[in-house]
């Protein structure tokens, strides 16, 4: 154990910030010591060239160059060690400072968790914190990479060009920030979990690459890649306030009550034209946005949209989503469609062609454990596929609960 890591035990921190505070900690060190020796080896070569110098301009002299030699060997001492001394300070100076702020942010995230309230609706961390962070550009870029994911793994992405042009934030609203907004707050609290899309436990990473399969009907991220990396980096300092395990309140989406009757894709219709097709066209493909930066609202259906294998192509999971965050400008708070009309123009917008469901073999391998509106047989029930797909869910529901 050396002086710098008992600084950072004796401060209480924990494992993971003990090792970040270290990693920090040897720049400095190492640039410190790396100017000493620079500093020394400078002062041995101008010692030399200074004694070369003289018995080369006058070999009698051998009397001078041995006062001159004395001389620079005196000096030295008065140029290199307070230079040393200067250096290890700044070094001393810096890990203080490094591990001061690596302490304080443990402390507020300590502090944060500790308040942690599932009464109340999750805010996200202030964006602006992210520079406090040891990896701040890791987390930066993941958040980046959430926002403008088209322009770095888009049809003519600058990384990669590996999905159909949506972007993360089309349906994980405002960074993955935002209450019923499709938010990013409970995945590190709650992953590794069992899933039963898929049959196994599922990582992190395994869940971010199902969005780019699904929602973005694309290929996976390599899940060693910068950018797998920061993309949890992001996600796991959204989360950070959440104790493991446990899931806020507004994490996800607003589950709306069952109609009594299916979802009427008619009716949605009347909906679209009335609340979406402002933003999204008439054709559902998506209108430039005002800002005039060459972005687009996001195509709801299409070859451009999600495909049938994403989480929104389930009638509940889309009424939940607009009820709360559609037309735009609506909030939880301050919806601005019906229940109803937000079920309708659900079932109107996924009644739609898109892409094609690429997992039929292999999603749900134990079928009793579908959804009750995933709208693909085989079920473990009697119901038609048109009630999975559009309800009424209710008697769904009450079947498996054995009722």
């Amino acid at each position: 154990m050396n002086i710098y890591s008992y600084i950072c035990i004796v401060k209480k921190i924990s494992k993971t910030e003990r090792k970040k505070c270290m990693n920090e900690i040897a720049i400095p060190v190492i640039m410190a010591v790396a100017v000493g020796l620079m500093l020394l080896l400078s002062k041995v070569l101008w010692d030399l060239n200074a004694a070369n110098r003289i018995i080369e301009d006058n070999p009698t002299q051998f009397d001078r160059f041995n006062r001159s030699h004395a001389f620079l060997k005196e000096a030295k001492y008065w140029v290199f060690l307070p230079m040393l001394l200067a250096s290890a300070a700044f070094g001393m100076w810096w890990i203080y400072a490094q591990e001061t702020i690596y302490v304080q942010l443990a402390q507020r995230k300590a502090q944060a968790l500790a308040q942690f309230d599932t009464s109340k609706i999750w805010a996200a961390p202030d964006p602006l914190s992210i520079a406090e962070e040891t990896d701040v550009k890791l987390i930066q870029y993941g958040r980046d990479l959430i926002a403008r994911t088209s322009d770095y793994l888009g049809k003519e992405g600058i990384v990669k060009p590996i999905s159909n042009g949506m972007n993360c934030q089309n349906c994980h609203l405002d960074g993955a920030s935002k209450p019923f907004g499709n938010n990013y707050s409970a995945v590190a609290a709650t992953y590794p979990k069992f899933r039963p899309r898929s049959g196994t436990a599922e990582t992190i990473a395994k869940r971010v690459n199902d969005c780019f399969q699904r929602s973005l009907n694309g290929q996976p991220l390599d899940s060693n890649s910068r950018e797998m990396k920061a993309i949890t980096a992001y996600i796991r300092w959204l989360g950070q306030a959440v104790p493991k395990g446990k899931t806020p309140k507004g994490a996800g989406l607003l589950k709306l009550p069952f109609l009594p009757r299916a979802a009427n894709p008619d009716s949605g219709r009347v909906v679209f034209v009335a609340k979406c097709q402002s933003c999204h066209g008439a054709d559902g493909q998506g209108l430039p946005m005002p800002e005039g930066n060459g972005r687009r609202y996001p195509p709801l259906w299409g070859a451009n949209s999600y495909n049938e294998a994403a989480g929104l192509y389930r009638v509940s999971t889309f009424a939940g989503y607009v009820k709360a965050n559609m037309p735009l400008g609506a909030t939880y708070e301050n919806p601005q469609l019906t229940d109803a009309e937000a079920w309708d123009v659900a079932a109107f917008v996924n009644s739609q062609p898109r892409p094609k469901h690429p997992f039929l073999a292999t999603d749900f391998p134990n079928i009793a454990k579908k959804p009750f509106d995933h709208p693909f047989a085989p079920f473990a029930d009697s119901f038609p596929e048109m009630q999975h797909k559009l309800g009424p869910f209710q008697p769904i529901v009450d079947f498996y609960k054995g009722k």
